[in-house]
């Protein structure tokens, strides 16, 4: 008996010695393939556990097996939090590494710009293809507009609160359709990109600026028609302007009455100077009889920003945010008034009640400028300042201009109280790095809107911050493919729509949705 014993004792060893020659042939044939090829972390440890127990232990070779089963559905289920190895990623659909080269090698394929523009993409599609769902998550737990409905019946909900989240609700339903920009010139399709548009004070017009194929840009005006009939529909006016100029900055002016002209700077190009235009809307039509009005140019090269004063007290006039200095100057009477900053002015918006300018830095400094106030040097004329982390993108008054929107290229959105000059609210999930990118206000509805740089849509609410809703781009994210929207709720005028108009790349495309909140059915979206 003790023979026999000794015998097997010999046989099995011999056993294991071969299958360990085995594994470390396989693991050395292996790890010279993985050198190219990728490896993994957790085949080899099962496989070698797996073959030692099968070969102790032949009678509980199916127990190890499921036991490595189980140890690789679990290595599988946490192979997201795989450590980084230098020069390697980790792919967690094949759990194994693979090698990474330089990304100025144009033959390789994989490179870590590649292989996170590859995981942003299938992120869009996702949430492309769950926005075009009917049914869209709430943007509050348990928000509705049968369950608000109900409770202002009971009297749970004041109607200024229930008005706000009902917009909310229905904002965060909106449903994608595609727009054809008609025009009763040319019928052929747009196929030049939208660089950015801009609506007017009564949503009534839509500036638009397109990039030329060839250099340069043009611009025009579109009309909404069709907006009594419940449906919406754009057309281009029939004079569209090219500049081989680029397009700075836009915004409406009212000269001989409300939105009659377009405030545009032009940045110089080659031997072409820069400068400032004021051009009437009706110049952009051959159809409207009245007109054109007054046409300007202004020897201002270079200018980052432009903002109309509405104030009585300084009645048509503009102001320019230039290279370290602000230029306010007078339409009609060529009056000019000239700022020494110490900073790029990037954004500026007059506000309503007073002549006063809010002014947003490079430098991420915010301050307000009286033009009431004159005479005061080395910067006593400066009111209200207040200062962000980084370079101010856009900023925003509220109606009763006592609180101030900012956005900076840090992705930050805050509100500030002018009067306290410290931040009340935070608006978090923006993302920019170095865009020149705007804000959108909607105070009736309670919504401020704004597109990142990675070409998502969101919408907060104004009164807490809380994120309502992300909509992804219909296009691929690039750099020059960022969306330019206007939202509004009546779009087309006073029997207008509401809803939000995007333009990316040559299309156009509108969300809408229904204010009436007993109205809780859902078009399908048409592409």
């Amino acid at each position: 008996m003790r023979k026999w014993n000794s015998r097997e004792e010999r046989r099995s060893r011999r056993r294991q010695g071969a299958h360990r020659n085995d594994w470390y042939r396989d693991n050395r044939q292996s790890s010279s393939q993985d050198e190219w090829y990728g490896y993994s972390q957790t085949d080899s440890s099962n496989q070698a556990s797996q073959r030692g127990s099968d070969a102790a232990n032949p009678s509980t070779s199916s127990s190890s097996v499921s036991s490595s089963s189980t140890s690789t559905s679990s290595s599988s289920n946490t192979s997201n939090v795989a450590p980084e190895l230098p020069g390697f990623y980790f792919d967690v659909e094949k759990n194994r590494y693979f090698r990474l080269l330089p990304g100025h090698n144009n033959c390789n394929p994989l490179t870590k710009e590649q292989l996170q523009e590859k995981e942003r993409e299938k992120h869009r599609a996702r949430l492309l293809s769950e926005d075009d769902q009917p049914f869209k998550k709430a943007p509050r737990v348990g928000l509705n507009t049968a369950l608000l409905l109900q409770k202002r019946r009971v009297g749970l909900l004041p109607s200024n609160s229930y008005c706000r989240l009902v917009h909310e609700v229905k904002a965060s339903g909106m449903m994608r359709q595609r727009l054809e920009v008609k025009s009763t010139e040319n019928h052929s399709p747009n196929q030049d990109n939208f660089r950015v548009i801009v609506g007017d004070s009564a949503s009534e017009r839509v500036f638009t600026v397109n990039d030329v194929s060839h250099g340069g840009c043009k611009y025009g005006i579109m009309n909404f028609k069709g907006c009594s009939r419940g449906s919406l529909a754009v057309e281009m006016c029939d004079n569209l302007y090219f500049t081989n100029r680029k397009v700075n900055s836009i915004c409406w002016a009212s000269v001989n009455h409300p939105d009659s002209h377009v405030l545009l700077c032009l940045v110089g190009m080659a031997d072409t100077p820069g400068c400032v235009s004021l051009l009437p809307a009706s110049l952009f039509s051959n159809s409207n009889p009245e007109q054109p009005g007054m046409l300007c140019s202004f020897k201002i090269s270079a200018a980052w920003s432009c903002a109309w004063c509405l104030n009585p007290q300084a009645d048509k006039s503009f102001s320019t945010g230039l290279s370290r200095r602000i230029i306010v100057q007078d339409a009609e009477a060529r009056r000019t008034q000239t700022y020494s900053v110490t900073s790029d002015v990037l954004a500026q918006q007059f506000a309503v009640r007073a002549p006063v300018l809010f002014n947003g830095c490079r430098s991420g400094e915010m301050f307000s400028i009286d033009l009431r106030v004159r005479g005061r040097r080395g910067g006593g004329w400066k009111s209200s300042r207040f200062h962000q982390e980084s370079a101010i993108t856009s900023v925003r008054l509220l109606q009763d201009e006592n609180y101030l929107l900012a956005a900076d290229m840090l992705g930050q959105i805050k509100l500030w109280d002018v009067r306290a000059t410290k931040p009340v609210r935070e608006y978090k999930g923006h993302h920019n790095e170095h865009a020149y990118l705007p804000i959108h206000v909607n105070e009736a509805e309670g919504l401020l809107l704004a597109v990142g740089q990675d070409c998502y849509t969101r919408l907060w609410s104004l009164q807490d911050g809380q994120l309502l809703r992300t909509i992804p781009s219909p296009h691929p994210a690039a750099k020059d493919l960022i969306p330019s929207v206007v939202f509004s709720s009546q779009l087309g005028g006073r029997r207008g729509l509401p809803g939000l108009l995007m333009a990316v790349k040559h299309d156009l495309y509108y969300f809408s949705y229904n204010t009436d909140p007993q109205d809780t059915t859902t078009k399908q979206p048409t592409r």
